[in-house]
């Protein structure tokens, strides 16, 4: 997650994790207060969690509070859950409040969290051999431009994001020149262009966005992104560079105040027991990033279609 707006908007799958039986309601006359940060994935993952604890039986407030600096708030009881936390952009606040015993980790939330280099699904038909990274030796040229060539082209990240396309170029030995976007507006409108003219295109790209959904991106796979690679020339194809293999995987985790399982003991079974798959909340993301449509009115329409994904959760924790 790079800023607010990277993640877009997702559509989501909830699972049963096993609850171990009806817990007590506790302070059903007390909201439970969700953190709302700034992207729109979060919000999508935070309302769909409140959607359920209200079919449980409790009151919801939703306040906002950045990701960085929310923890303080949960450990003070002022917040009582936060959703979405991405292990590469989490603060030192939260290690301390950990250490401290004021927030808990309440599990993973299963996002597929994923960066690494990208392209639309119609240029394995420009490269043959994709998505095995090796494929790119062999076509750099059909990725081409006048900027570029002999040497074909990747769309990396804007500058700002750092440098992790042209990291991957070198480490590989890969004949490709990595050129800045302007945006992430700038890289969504190479997916739409490459999409629409069948063009090839190479690009840095994450997951969960919703364009991959509507642009049918695919990742090249590169060799695991260990820790070894970053360190050790040695390690991976390259014996002489480091980031000869794909980005480190990212965690993405829930967690909460310390006093949230006394309070509420089922709220605190539900949040535990969920999970989001990104081949829901993108479509989710899509629908409000691009189609318009508002966060709540979204969730709700996905609440009613899929009762068999989250109400077992429920049941599980009240019944």
């Amino acid at each position: 997650m790079k800023n607010s707006f990277k993640l877009g908007v997702s559509a989501l799958s909830i699972m049963v994790a096993g609850a171990a039986g009806a817990a007590e309601m506790g302070a059903v006359d007390e909201p439970i207060k969700l953190a709302l940060n700034e992207w729109t994935g979060q919000h999508v993952t935070t309302q769909v969690a409140g959607e359920m604890l209200k079919a449980a039986g409790y009151k919801v407030e939703y306040v906002t509070a950045g990701m960085m600096n929310q923890f303080q708030a949960i450990a003070d009881g002022d917040i009582h859950a936060t959703l979405e936390i991405w292990s590469s952009n989490v603060s030192d606040e939260y290690a301390r409040k950990i250490e401290e015993g004021t927030v808990v980790e309440i599990g993973d939330l299963g996002l597929n969290a994923r960066e690494g280099i990208a392209y639309p699904a119609h240029v394995a038909e420009i490269c043959p051999g994709l998505p095995a990274w090796e494929a790119l030796k062999n076509c750099a040229v059909q990725f081409a431009t006048a900027e570029t060539i002999p040497n074909g082209r990747l769309v990396d990240y804007p500058a700002d994001w750092g440098t992790p396309g042209a990291d991957r170029m070198l480490g590989l030995e890969l004949p490709f020149k990595a050129v800045p976007a302007g945006s992430e507006g700038a890289l969504i409108a190479e997916l739409r262009a490459s999409t629409e003219k069948k063009s090839p295109l190479l690009i840095t790209f994450w997951q969960p966005h919703w364009a991959m959904s509507a642009y049918d991106v695919q990742f090249v796979d590169l060799p695991a992104g260990e820790d070894a690679c970053f360190t050790d020339a040695s390690w991976g194809p390259n014996p002489n560079a480091v980031n000869d293999c794909d980005f480190s995987p990212s965690r993405i985790f829930k967690a909460g105040w310390s006093g949230l399982a006394d309070k509420w003991p089922a709220a605190a079974e539900i949040l535990t027991n969920y999970t989001l798959a990104v081949e829901d909340q993108q479509p989710m993301m899509g629908a409000v990033d691009v189609d318009g449509e508002a966060v709540d009115a979204v969730v709700a329409g996905w609440m009613a279609e899929n009762e068999a994904k989250w109400k077992p959760i429920v049941d599980a924790a009240t019944q």
